[in-house]
Formats: C-alpha cells, structure tokens, sequence
C-alpha cells in the first residue's frame, strides 16, 4: 500500500461530522399577543360603528381606538417584513398569503353583498377597486413589493410622512388599490421596517407602562370633548383635505398630529401587551382569519339592521353585549378549526402553481438510497405564513 493511502475506517472518522438542520426559531408570544390584541380592537370599532350615532360615550371610545388600531396592526406588519426581498421564496409567499386571498376574498364580498344586501345597488365586480376589509391587502401587497426600496433609501421615514402629506393634499388619487390609504397609512409600515428587537425591548420599562394609563386616560377624554364636531373621516385616512372639506394647510399638521397620537398611543398599547404565554397567545397567529372573516358578520349586521331590533341595543347595556359579541366573534374566528376549514382561502399553499428549485434533479423517479438527503423543513418548502 502506498505510503499515503489511508483505510477506509480513518478515511470516514477524518471527515467532520456535518451539523444538522437548525432547529426553527421559536415564535415570541409577545407578538402574537399584541397581534391578537390588535384585531380584537379592529373588531370592537367597526361594531362600535353604529353605536356612535347615538351615544357620545361610544363615540369617545371609537375615536380613540381608531387612532392607533391600524397604525399599530401596520406597524407590526411592516416589522415582519424586514427580511422580505425579491427572492423566489419571498415572492411565492407575497403571492399565496396576500395576492390570491385578495383576488378571493374581492370575490366573496362582492358576490356576499349581491346576495344579502336588498336595499341598494349592488357594487360592480372590480379587481382593481378594494371592497371594504380587502384594502389592507391591496395595501401589504404594495408594501410589501416596496420594501427593498425603503430599506434602500438613507431617510426612508421622512420620505414616508412626505408622501402621506402630498396624498392628503391631492384632491384626486383614485381608488385603485385604495392608494389613498396606502399613502397615508404607509409611514408605519415603514417605521416597522426600521425597528429592531432592542426597540421593544424599551417597553419593558416599568415607568413606560405607568404612563401608557393617564395617557389612554387623556386620550380617551380628550375624543369625549372633541366628539360632537370632530369628523371621524381624519381616521380613515381615505380621504384627502378637500373631501373633508378643509382648507389645505390642514394636511400636513393633521397628518403629523395624527401620526404623533397614534404613536404614542401605540407605544402605549404594546407596553401592556403580556409578553409571555397566555390563553389567547395561538390566536394571535391565526389574525388574518378574524380580520377578514368578521367582516361577513359586520356587514349582516348593517344590512339586516341588527342594532335597531331593540331600543335596549342603543343603550350602556347593549354597548356591553356588542363588546362582549365582538371579542367573542373574533376569538371564534382565530381559533384553530376555523382555521383548519378557511386555510385554502386565506393560506392557500398552490406548491403546483410555483417552479421547482433551479437545482432539483431531473431523474426525480431515481431510488431513494441515491437520491440527496433534505431535511423535514427543506422539503416541505417555505414556512406557512402563520407558522
């Protein structure tokens, strides 16, 4: 044998040992928590709704979780799109999370209001125009394809507010994709983008969470003070100066106004959220099932005028019951069986609509002793949206 032959025995010891797949990354409860909690506010204000017509207590407590709801459920959203880039992986979930559950949903609701809505017009059918809940996906879908802009530009956040302030300024931006929306909403989406673990760190802080009381105390009396001439449409953020019949210097210092409430607010409302494991910690994986599917339920209720059965309803104990049937509709909505039954519209996989890896064998039907060796996540493809 030659001098620097080794025997096979030496030859497999000498070889490192490979290290195994790494093990998924624990999700952390604290936002689940705050995403759950999140949706149950975006419940309870769209049942509040009509509640607010007759009573100012209502009104005060509209106003005040319309302030920061979506600034707070954008801000999240924003948050976990950090490490979205055009890659093939990435766009596929963009594509089956966002796209196709909003091509579906735009359907479903259009086709629900034919159905059950008897007293007006039914809407045309249009992809390009949002019905009612399905705006927020237009809007994570431009988002989303525009994050590796923001991460790309040096002063992403003032560009953001910028761009909100020339949108609430602009008489005319159509309703495609409710651009309206997109722009005005879209500095919290960006400001997500921007935070870092070690930013919600600091709202651990105990001094921060005693002050998140007098603040939402504040808040909620000042919406009490302002509620019977103060228009609701600032909220919405749908609408530009003009539509709401303000002169245009309004915009920028509403928008900033607005922008530094919501905040605040919002800073406020992650401070209480609990950070470790609680009942309610696996609903808040599943929140884009109660944010889209409530919506079927909010609508009945408008168009079956379900608030005028009683007079009762209009009342402090029929604000009670209609909290109470908020949460509790929301809940049942994020649970795991409606999620089991709803998966193919809102997650729908569609692995057979994607190319395979640029990679893969061609002689796929060969044994499976001489076929390569993936590991359980590798083969089951990109992570679920909600996993």
């Amino acid at each position: 044998m030659p001098p620097t032959a080794t025997s096979p025995a030496r030859s497999v010891a000498s070889v490192p040992p490979q290290p195994g797949p790494a093990a998924p990354k624990a999700r952390d409860p604290f936002f689940d928590n705050a995403k759950y909690l999140a949706i149950v506010l975006v419940v309870l204000g769209h049942a509040w709704e009509p509640l607010t017509h007759t009573s100012r207590a209502a009104m005060a407590l509209y106003l005040t979780v319309y302030t920061f709801h979506m600034p707070a459920f954008v801000l999240i959203s924003g948050y976990f799109s950090r490490g979205f880039d055009l890659s093939p992986p990435k766009v596929k979930r963009l594509i089956t999370s966002v796209l196709v559950p909003y091509l579906i949903f735009q359907v479903a609701f259009v086709e629900f209001q034919h159905l059950f809505d008897k007293d007006s017009d039914p809407d045309p059918f249009t992809l390009l125009e949002p019905w009612y809940l399905n705006w927020f996906l237009a809007a994570l879908f431009v988002w989303r394809l525009t994050t590796p802009l923001w991460k790309a530009i040096r002063w992403p956040v003032p560009v953001a507010f910028a761009i909100a302030v020339m949108a609430a300024m602009t008489r005319e931006v159509g309703s495609e994709f409710d651009l309206m929306r997109v722009m005005q909403f879209l500095p919290f989406f960006v400001i997500g983008l921007r935070l870092e673990p070690r930013h919600f760190a600091l709202l651990r802080r105990r001094w921060v969470r005693i002050a998140a009381v007098p603040l939402f105390v504040c808040a909620a009396a000042t919406a009490y003070g302002l509620a019977p001439r103060l228009d609701s449409g600032w909220f919405y953020r749908n609408s530009s100066v003009q539509g709401l019949h303000e002169p245009l210097w309004t915009a920028p210092v509403m928008v900033l106004a607005l922008s530094l409430c919501a905040a605040a607010l919002t800073v406020g409302f992650l401070a209480w959220v609990p950070r470790r494991r609680t009942w309610f910690t696996v609903l808040g994986t599943g929140t884009m099932y109660g944010f889209l599917l409530h919506g079927f339920v909010i609508k009945l209720s408008r168009w079956r005028e379900w608030y005028d059965l009683y007079s009762w309803i209009r009342g402090p104990l029929g604000e009670v019951l209609v909290s109470v049937l908020a949460v509790a509709l929301v809940t049942v909505l994020c649970t795991a069986p409606v999620r089991r039954a709803f998966r193919w519209v809102v997650e729908p996989r569609m692995d057979w609509a994607f190319r395979g890896p640029a990679n893969a064998p061609k002689d796929a039907g060969r044994s499976a002793s001489a076929a390569p060796r993936t590991s359980p996540r590798e083969s089951e493809g990109p992570a679920r949206p909600g996993a």
